[in-house]
């Protein structure tokens, strides 16, 4: 009897395994990450950071905070949580890990979360919320970002111009398989991501903040 309870324990156990794999095994996973490689080895060896920045962690709608891939559904205002469609972690976290690496690539900046920073460094601060995300297969990507960047160590010359707040809306047209959503979402982050690094250059040449959107 107790061999009988045994097999029957180690078969349910071998069905939910196998079931756990393929759920595995058929998900995609995908990342906001520039995966672009460096055109040659002088490019793995940028000059010396003439700026840090800090990226407070980035405020998205709650929905949004899931690893799975939403959508929105075409001519419909209903949203579709793709389980085999995935961010490699939530997606809130793929846009920091986005904007941090893309901010400091294009500053040539430090991030200061990671320490190294050097004395008397200009440090910016950059908040950064999407307010606002549509991702719909066979029209578009749009979201609505809104950015605060803050000068944490301006001086005197500088005080009365240490802060902006800027917000720009990006869309993309993409086709109707979650690639090129994914490829759409890509493309407006790294729109965001150009918007914001020219205001921050603006801030530190001494510049009136200017939002371009």
């Amino acid at each position: 009897m107790i061999f009988r309870q045994y097999t029957i324990f180690v078969l349910i156990l071998a069905v939910m395994l196998s079931a756990c794999v393929t759920s595995t095994s058929t998900a995609r996973f995908y990342t906001l990450a520039n995966n672009i490689s460096p055109k040659n080895q002088a490019d793995n060896m940028p000059p010396a950071a003439t700026m840090a920045i800090e990226v407070l962690p980035i405020k998205v709608p709650e929905r949004l905070k899931r690893p799975q891939i939403v959508i929105t559904s075409k001519n419909s205002s209903k949203l579709k949580i793709l389980e085999h469609d995935r961010w490699a972690s939530s997606f809130n976290d793929e846009l920091q890990d986005a904007f941090v690496s893309g901010l400091s690539r294009q500053l040539n900046a430090i991030d200061v979360s990671r320490g190294g920073r050097v004395a008397n460094q200009p440090t910016y601060r950059v908040a950064i919320v999407l307010q606002q995300f549509n991702a719909t297969p066979g029209e578009q990507v749009q979201a609505n970002f809104g950015w605060t960047i803050t000068h944490l160590n301006a001086d005197a010359r500088s005080a009365g111009n240490n802060m902006l707040s800027c917000y720009a809306t990006i869309s993309k047209m993409v086709g109707s398989d979650i690639d090129a959503v994914v490829k759409g979402v890509q493309e407006t982050v790294a729109d965001a991501i150009q918007a914001i690094a020219a205001n921050v250059r603006s801030i530190n040449n001494g510049e009136a903040g200017k939002c371009n959107s």
